[in-house]
């Protein structure tokens, strides 16, 4: 089974290496497997959208030979059926084509797998990719991105909060931590893990995500948090459950 990971390190497993890296060094042909492989998976894409996202800059018959030869990379190394095809218009990614950690974090999110699913979060999608000249995919990839990333810190919010139910509070403060980090602008995620660690009688830890959440509010947007929130800080008293 041919395996792309998209979450953290770009990676394509199950085919030769050097065809693999050949093919990831290629920042359009990553593009075009991320944007197949996560926008409604196992459908087909029409060319004319393809070519408007990835090479905008170019005119249509230039666009389109750009996307023949970034489909005939990918046919290369992950073999000659892929890819599927419906006439000369539409292409897809085969159904079992490839396995893909990002999809795979989806589907254990669907099954409230969650231990699971923050395995296969190592990272954010394509951390640090740009495409040039390509600012619809850019948009494309930071909705995906943002979507994914809110889904792990649901996702790690509810083992925390399912582990302070069952009385695992070591756990429960593990993944409460967990999930102010993955969502860095949350204020609402925020008041509810430090209600969380005052319930749990670690009023020092709830200090602390609030001042690492002000520090960074501070620095990346020049704002402050809200007042609901700095008198939760100040209270030193645990709130009332916020699920």
């Amino acid at each position: 089974m041919l395996e792309l990971r998209l979450l953290g390190t770009t990676d394509l497993r199950g085919v030769d290496p050097a065809a693999a890296d050949a093919l990831l060094s290629q920042s359009k042909c990553v593009a075009l497997l991320a944007y197949l492989a996560l926008e409604r998976p196992g459908t087909l894409h029409r060319r004319d959208r393809l070519v408007g996202l990835l090479w905008p800059e170019l005119d249509q018959e230039h666009a389109r030979a750009a996307l023949r030869k970034a489909v005939h990379a990918v046919r290369r190394t992950l073999g000659p059926d892929a890819l599927a095809a419906r006439g000369d218009e539409e292409i897809g990614l085969a159904e079992g084509a490839l396995w893909c950690d990002a999809l795979a974090f989806e589907e254990a999110v669907e099954r409230h797998a969650y231990e699971q699913a923050l395995d296969l979060y190592r990272r954010d999608l394509l951390p640090g990719f740009y495409v040039p000249e390509a600012g619809e995919f850019e948009d494309w990839l930071e909705r995906t991105r943002t979507a994914l990333r809110d889904r792990a810190a649901a996702a790690a919010w509810s083992i925390a909060a399912r582990s302070e139910e069952a009385g695992h509070h070591t756990v429960s403060t593990r993944y409460a931590r967990q999930a102010v980090m993955l969502a860095p602008t949350d204020e609402r995620m925020l008041r509810r893990v430090m209600q969380l660690l005052d319930r749990l009688g670690d009023r020092a830890g709830a200090v602390y995500v609030y001042e690492d959440f002000a520090r960074r509010l501070k620095r990346e947007y020049g704002a402050e948090p809200s007042a609901e929130t700095r008198a939760l800080r100040g209270s030193g008293r645990p709130a009332s459950p916020a699920r």
